[in-house]
């Protein structure tokens, strides 16, 4: 039996490093060498250098030049790709529905590290006044009501990792700077479950987000961007609309593991 269990340590030792290799990557475009990737990944050369020659055998790595230095590979955009489209399959028809209702945009968004990325997006075309992302824009995650509602779902401590190292910029006068006064911010939506962006990303306009749990690990969410003209009178419907619909598609996509 403990052999069983070593094994299965080693194993998950062996995934949790793989996945190491792969963050330190991000956004690398030029790629890094083995030296510098086990330097941000704080483990030996030569552990890396194996690791890094499994990777490139799948294809989840490639070489960058002719200098040893690697980068991310075509096997990943594929994973990303179907991902999305897994993520299209469930939400999107949801997404829809809600936005009928409410009559208002509904977009959908997933983290990358400091930022969201928008990958998706109903708009409503009932309102001659619309707030529109385009999708692929990428929002700092403090900034904004989908941003929020994925770190209310983090550790203080893996908030601090994130943000510490990063000054939280003002894009408009409304845009909580403050470490401080965003955790008090975040204390707020871990209570009531909901995030509020009241003008804080881009001047007129405001936003309502949920964080959606997903059995696969992505850090997914769904915001309403709404002009400020008709937020206020509105917000408290959309906000009971928007939780609703929180349930119904969470249970859809724990379904899709049954």
């Amino acid at each position: 039996m403990e052999k069983k269990g070593t094994a299965r340590q080693l194993g998950i030792q062996v995934i949790s490093r793989a996945a190491k290799v792969l963050k330190s990557l991000e956004g690398q475009s030029e790629g890094l060498s083995l030296s510098a990737i086990a330097k941000e990944v704080d483990l030996p050369r030569s552990t890396v250098q194996r690791i890094v020659a499994a990777l490139s055998t799948e294809g989840f790595l490639i070489s960058a030049s002719v200098g040893a230095r690697v980068r991310l590979g075509p096997s990943l955009v594929s994973l990303g790709s179907a991902a999305k489209a897994d993520i299209d399959r469930v939400i999107l028809p949801h997404m829809k529905r809600l936005s009928v209702e409410i009559e208002e945009t509904v977009d959908l968004s997933v983290q990358d590290g400091s930022v969201m990325i928008f990958i998706d997006q109903v708009v409503a075309n009932t309102q001659k006044l619309r707030a529109v992302s385009s999708v692929g824009d990428a929002f700092p995650i403090y900034s904004c009501a989908n941003g929020k509602a994925i770190l209310a779902n983090m550790t203080d401590a893996e908030i601090d990792e994130l943000l510490q190292t990063k000054p939280l910029s003002s894009l408009t006068e409304h845009t909580i700077s403050s470490l401080d006064k965003l955790y008090i911010e975040i204390s707020k939506i871990r209570k009531k479950g909901i995030a509020f962006d009241k003008e804080e990303h881009c001047d007129g306009v405001c936003a309502l987000g949920i964080a959606i749990e997903d059995p696969y690990g992505r850090n997914i969410a769904i915001s309403i961007p709404i002009p400020s003209v008709r937020f206020n009178r509105n917000k408290k419907v959309i906000a009971e609309k928007l939780m609703e619909y929180k349930k119904i598609i969470e249970q859809a996509l724990g379904s899709t593991l049954q």
